[in-house]
């Protein structure tokens, strides 16, 4: 729980008036305090944030339509498994097929770049892991075009 850090926090936009008292009421610990505060600024207004992203992804466009797609794909997952249950059909094979890889892929490119160290070792694991999408995403493939499919299999499995 963030602890309040001054009553000051009620000021207006451009710096106006302080409402309330100037002092700390509650002082967080050192470490954390560095951690929650950001820099002072002219429009600063008591506001605080808490970074949890890399410095040099913070600005980046990239990295937030990335984490947008994410969510979307996760969200898109969550409505095709119902409806291939309800609709089995090839379509939906291949869908799950792709929104299945994508998923895994994106979540264990998260695990390697946060429990991977070292560049090269790093670079490594992340080609290993794009060669193990690609070879999924392509048994899945094979799987829906020379057998039964996803949805019919599971299927089989639930009537055991």
């Amino acid at each position: 729980m963030a602890s309040i850090w001054r009553l000051s926090a009620l000021c207006g936009a451009q710096g106006g008036r302080v409402l309330l008292l100037r002092t700390p009421v509650v002082r967080p610990a050192p470490p954390v305090s560095a951690f929650l505060q950001d820099r002072r600024t002219p429009e600063w207004c008591g506001t605080q944030r808490i970074h949890l992203s890399p410095s040099r992804q913070s600005g980046s466009k990239a990295a937030s339509l990335h984490w947008t797609g994410e969510r979307v794909v996760s969200v898109l997952l969550l409505g095709l498994l119902p409806a291939a249950y309800l609709n089995p059909s090839s379509a939906m094979d291949y869908s799950l097929a792709a929104v299945l890889t994508l998923h895994s892929h994106w979540g264990l490119g998260q695990v390697v770049t946060d429990y991977v160290q070292g560049d090269a070792v790093q670079k490594a694991a992340k080609a290993g892991l794009l060669a193990l999408s690609a070879l999924t995403f392509a048994g899945l493939c094979y799987f829906n075009y020379h057998d039964v499919g996803i949805c019919r299999a599971v299927a089989m499995l639930w009537e055991l």
